[in-house]
């Protein structure tokens, strides 16, 4: 039995069509992604570069994503948990 589009029903024909359109739309985002990922690499080597302390931010980039009050709690936390051990 030939294994060809001809002798498939219509259904398979549309289902395949339409799951190869989905694999290769997300094909497409993996490699924008890679790209964008390739591009933040560049930008905080040209930071490191300049002199600033990449590591630190990132740290800020995480802050800046978050809610004000959020973090203010957990400040509070931490430093009553330094106080407690006497940091």
């Amino acid at each position: 039995m030939p294994d060809n589009d001809l002798t498939k029903p219509d259904s398979y024909r549309v289902t395949a069509d339409e799951l190869r359109q989905f694999i290769e739309r997300f094909e497409r985002l993996e490699a924008e992604k890679k790209d964008i990922a390739d591009q933040q690499k560049e930008v905080m080597a040209e930071a490191k570069a300049r002199g600033y302390d990449t590591r630190v931010m990132r740290k800020v980039i995480a802050l800046r994503k978050r809610d004000r009050d959020e973090i203010a709690e957990e400040e509070a936390v931490l430093e009553m948990y330094k106080e407690a051990l006497g940091m």
